[in-house]
């Protein structure tokens, strides 16, 4: 008698373990949850960005019976028992929907409607963002805030009076005196075949990976690549009452995970004052 109570002990300590286990996982899991909703919170106002969504997958199993094994004799078990191991999140993937534009009126401000990155370049590094919050240098290069150079270096001369950029990303100078403009280049645009591959810098900015394919320039508004909008930038993509609706069901998963726990070490202390 006393070795079957040893052995019911075992086995529903090995169970309760497991849930504790399962559980601890899963508030892992919405505590990720929750840094990705946070920090596409912060990011609300944050010149084109784009929000990120946790993905989840289950772990592995422990098959207790699998489906199609033999129950007794000729017969077979048409369903199957398996017992899982909890959570965890495996990626953090870009949702790359566009935000809304913002009208702002500088002649140095541009916004991509549709798809395609802006190249910008400081020595031998070469990014790429969406945030069109340009300006220019001493020299009149067209950089970003923090000194790079907008691919493919278009230098603003001194006397320019106006400044034109069109939906395909000619750049045309209007001079002191001059009634015809001059060009001053083309901006193009870079598309991926996989842009959630890309790795992000912070700054607005991401890099080129192995698995997000080689950039393919193209001309503003043409195949895949979207034209252009002087005088505009993208908003977040963020959507408030999408992330607080998740962020009140991630709450809510992480205290039922918490009060598994708390269930499941009871039950192990019942388990452990059986004499």
């Amino acid at each position: 008698m006393k070795l079957i109570f040893f052995i019911l002990i075992c086995v529903n300590s090995y169970a309760m373990i497991r849930a504790l286990n399962t559980a601890a996982t899963g508030m892992a899991s919405e505590e990720a949850h929750v840094n990705t909703i946070s920090n596409n919170i912060a990011n609300v106002n944050t010149t084109a960005y784009k929000a990120q969504r946790a993905e989840f997958e289950d772990l592995g199993y422990e098959t207790v019976t699998a489906a199609g094994g033999r129950s007794n004799g000729d017969s077979q078990y048409t369903v199957g028992e398996q017992i899982g191991s909890g959570s965890r999140i495996t990626a953090t993937r870009r949702i790359h929907s566009m935000g809304s534009p913002k009208i702002t009126k500088r002649p140095y401000d541009i916004m991509i409607v549709g798809d395609g990155y802006f190249a910008i370049q400081k020595g031998d590094t070469t990014l790429y963002t969406r945030d069109g919050a340009f300006t220019v240098d001493a020299t009149g290069t067209i950089k970003t805030r923090d000194d790079f150079t907008l691919v493919p270096g278009i230098v603003v001369p001194p006397n320019t009076v106006k400044i034109n950029i069109s939906k395909d990303g000619k750049v045309d100078a209007f001079l002191a005196n001059n009634l015809e403009p001059i060009s001053l280049g083309q901006i193009p645009i870079f598309t991926f075949i996989n842009p959630a591959g890309l790795l992000d810098m912070g700054g607005n900015k991401a890099r080129q990976t192995t698995v997000s394919g080689e950039p393919v320039q193209r001309i503003a508004g043409t195949e895949n690549a979207g034209g252009l909008e002087q005088g505009m930038l993208e908003s977040s993509n963020v959507s408030i009452m999408n992330e607080m609706t998740d962020l009140i069901k991630a709450q809510r998963a992480y205290e039922m995970n918490s009060k598994v726990m708390g269930v499941a070490d009871q039950m192990l202390q019942t388990v452990n004052n059986i004499r």
